[in-house]
């Protein structure tokens, strides 16, 4: 079937689509229906069905006769090691932990916050959780101990699995006391932490509260997997909030393994035994869809990677992976690519490594911009599909479905809605706009299994943060429009769009056209205030390593090409050349940071910055141009 029929055959019945889907999934008890909505706009997916993520990701594998494959590849190019794990070995493994976690108490609904490196003992944790039915809280390896007794407090754990330390290039980061400075921190206590001790440093342990991780699981008895109900959650990720407040995003267990299990054949064409690579971190939602769940899910073997697109040790690490490990389907982040290409802008590093096996690059985190896609697809010669989907979602709303057909790629469009997703492009008022106008983006609900049904002990907050401002839709929080194709294009955050002297204008565009100067490996737009016009654009612009030109010159050419591409409504005059830019740990641009450094408006410290001290190179870029408020 063509992707339009599979599309049509999912909006005709959408519960008979979701229920076909549903039988590649091993479960203890049958779901009755897919949609349980008597309790809209809370919609519940798989409900009333019995099922263990856990035996689906691990044992189901082992008991159909593939336990001898490699289910986990650890590449670790900032320890200098390299190990694998095989499904048999994996289960082994998990049991083992879980049944030390069932020894100290830990049940079904219990929470377990999880705080480790890029490591298999990280997945291990989250699959040993699931093995029980206890609901696991992955909190990014090395985040600050106020951010962490924040959410502690949120999701109240009974325990906490953390490691003694994450590896950095040219670092240690020192975990233990930041845990141990956060549980100091936060009102509620766990019972018990389990530390992963590394042989990088080995940690201090509180007596009667703290356990080694291998003494820890010494003489327990495995534990076997626990059914839960359709609707039983199987994590929380926390997402940052507008308010500061974290948001606990909640996953169901039916829906998150019907619909992962879907995407790795239909969306990343992979097949059982295929290596899929996921570049991203187990504290993202990446890292939990297409880390850990989805390749095991479906029985691929999974890469973890502890490493940098770049300086571990050089730019051609990413083809070094590809090729020794022969990966098939290759995921990760726009801003890793620009990295590489600021590094090495013609691509002369891949030429070392064979990369035959790739299929295809996928693109997601942040908007792709076109220039990077058309390097990236020069330099690797395997098809760049952009796609985009949230945390919220956890799987794509829009995409490329290459398993079923491998539709045309427009440049910068990450294609068309995937089965379940039902996208519209509306006005203020709530009305569709038409094709080709910008407006925000909003899902219309039921969103499909695998995306959040709620927050956690927060659905007050589910409810103004998405489905207040458009009623019986998800709102997105992206802008964009669709094509006469159908094509979606995702031009911004809505608070990226601009109105610059009551024209609405996206910033993404901008960037569009900035990117695509040949000095230019990197930029961000931002709208900043102006008392004429609202709103000017005010563009940062990273340069090309070995660029050596007069940055006048450069800023000048940049303006010109917006002027010319987008037109003098754009009134872009202002622009800056920084060395680098204020990111989050998984490389998505600190914008409305910026903006409010521009207006000279206090700020709260982003929980996710990668490095605090670019901020302050920011302001005085923007002092250098006598643009900077306050």
């Amino acid at each position: 079937m063509a992707y339009k029929d599979i599309y049509e055959s999912w909006k005709r019945d959408p519960d008979a689509f979701w229920m076909e889907q549903a039988k590649a999934i091993d479960w203890d008890e049958m779901p009755s229906k897919a949609l349980f909505d008597g309790n809209a706009p809370l919609y519940e997916w798989f409900a009333d069905g019995m099922v263990n993520t856990c035996y689906n990701a691990v044992d189901r594998h082992v008991e159909q006769g593939r336990g001898d494959q490699v289910a986990i590849i650890h590449d670790s190019p900032v320890t200098h090691t390299k190990h694998e794990i095989t499904y048999k070995e994996l289960r082994d493994r998990v049991a083992s932990l879980a049944g030390a976690l069932r020894a100290k108490g830990i049940e079904k609904g219990d929470r377990v916050i999880i705080y480790m490196p890029m490591v298999p003992e990280a997945l291990e944790a989250m699959l040993a959780c699931a093995r029980l039915g206890a609901i696991h809280s992955v909190v990014f390896g090395g985040f600050a101990a106020h951010e962490l007794a924040v959410r502690i407090d949120d999701c109240k754990p009974k325990a906490i699995i953390a490691a003694s330390c994450g590896i950095e290039p040219g670092r240690v980061v020192h975990y233990k006391p930041l845990l141990d400075g956060a549980i100091e921190q936060a009102a509620h206590k766990p019972d018990f932490c389990v530390i992963f001790q590394r042989e990088q440093e080995v940690a201090h342990l509180e007596e009667g509260r703290d356990f080694a991780w291998h003494s820890f699981q010494y003489g327990v008895e495995p534990a076997d997997c626990v059914p839960v109900e359709g609707n039983h959650p199987a994590y929380i990720l926390y997402t940052s909030g507008t308010t500061g407040a974290p948001k606990g995003v909640v996953r169901h267990t039916g829906g998150h393994l019907v619909a992962l299990n879907w995407t790795m054949k239909n969306i990343y064409n992979v097949d059982p035994g295929d290596v899929f690579w996921a570049a991203s971190d187990v504290g993202w939602v990446v890292g939990h869809s297409y880390i850990c769940y989805a390749p095991l899910i479906h029985g691929n073997t999974t890469i973890v990677f502890e490493g940098k697109p770049v300086g571990t040790p050089d730019a051609g690490t990413f083809w070094r992976v590809i090729s020794e490990h022969k990966v098939r389907s290759f995921f990760t982040a726009p801003t890793a690519f620009r990295a590489i290409k600021r590094d090495d802008p013609k691509g002369e590093m891949i030429k070392k490594y064979d990369i035959s096996c790739l299929r295809a690059l996928y693109l997601a985190g942040e908007r792709a911009d076109p220039d990077t896609i058309e390097w990236a697809r020069k330099v690797m010669g395997v098809p760049v599909y952009d796609h985009w989907w949230q945390t919220e979602t956890g799987w794509t709303i829009a995409g490329n479905p290459a398993g079923i057909e491998a539709l045309p790629v427009k440049t910068g469009s990450p294609t068309v809605a995937m089965p379940g997703y039902d996208v519209q492009i509306l006005d203020e008022a709530g009305h569709e706009m038409p094709a080709g106008e910008l407006g925000a983006i909003a899902i219309k609900l039921p969103l499909p299994p695998g995306t959040l049904p709620t927050l956690w002990n927060a659905e007050d907050r589910f409810h103004s943060s998405y489905l207040n401002h458009f009623p019986g839709y998800y709102e997105t929080g992206d802008a964009g429009m669709k094509d006469e194709d159908g094509y979606l294009w995702i031009m911004a955050r809505t608070d990226d769009v601009i109105n610059v002297a009551g024209h609405r204008l996206s910033t993404g565009a901008m960037e569009e056209v900035l990117a695509a100067h040949p000095d230019v490996a990197e930029c961000a737009v931002i709208g900043v205030t102006d008392e004429l016009k609202g709103q000017l654009p005010l563009g940062f612009l990273c340069l090309t390593k070995g660029v050596n030109r007069p940055h006048d010159a450069i800023v000048k050419e940049s303006v010109s090409m917006v002027r010319d591409q987008i037109g003098p409504v754009a009134a872009f005059k202002l622009a800056v050349v920084v060395d680098r830019l204020p990111k989050t740990r998984s490389g998505k641009i600190l914008r409305a940071t910026m903006v409010k450094i521009a207006d000279g408006e206090d700020f709260k410290m982003p929980a996710t910055i990668d490095d605090p001290a670019i901020l302050d190179e920011i302001r005085e870029a923007l002092q250098t141009i006598g643009y900077a408020k306050g």
